[in-house]
């Protein structure tokens, strides 16, 4: 990881998606990007070295290209985080509200470490409501959450204050939304 490295110049920004006055920031550019990949996975190792992290709970969908090769380094579990009606089994699922509605996800039960702690990974936070209820699925399946990572986070919309005492890292923060 080098700290001339620009992760800003690595991320899209489309403007007017998915709607007029929205700047949207496409991570699939840094995906593309295995320089700036890389340096997302290695920041991520680096940040939670020295953090007991006993699993890592990946939000769908671009959460779990994050979290899988972090989760994989570790060593350590991978729980996928899905919208309500894709898991076959006993879950635990979670209401949140979107700008037009309500949207719905849900866990395996099995999956979530009864006792153990947990990170959450998405790929970018705005207002934190898919987080927050990601962490409120993995409290009442029993697992502590040990903080959130995301790549970008929208810091205009508030999420560190909406999420309250959750730890939130981000690797880069941009102030419109």
């Amino acid at each position: 990881m080098t700290s001339s490295f620009s992760l800003d110049g690595a991320i899209r920004k489309i403007p007017d998606f998915p709607k007029k006055g929205i700047l949207f920031y496409d991570i699939t550019s840094v995906l593309a990007n295995p320089d700036a990949f890389r340096f997302c996975i290695d920041a991520m190792i680096q940040a939670y070295s020295n953090t007991r992290i006993d699993a890592v709970a990946a939000v769908e969908s671009r959460g779990f290209v994050f979290a899988a090769p972090f989760a994989l380094k570790l060593g350590i579990p991978l729980i996928l985080v899905r919208k309500k009606g894709k898991l076959p089994g006993k879950t635990i699922s979670a209401k949140y509200a979107l700008e037009y509605g309500e949207a719905e996800i849900e866990v395996h039960e099995a999956d979530v470490p009864k006792g153990k702690r947990v990170l959450i990974v998405d790929d970018l936070i705005a207002t934190g409501g898919t987080i927050r209820a990601t962490s409120e699925l993995l409290k009442r399946g029993g697992a502590e959450v040990a903080g959130v990572f995301c790549v970008i986070g929208l810091s205009s919309l508030n999420f560190r204050k909406d999420l309250g005492d959750i730890p939130v890292k981000t690797l880069i923060e941009y102030e419109g939304e």
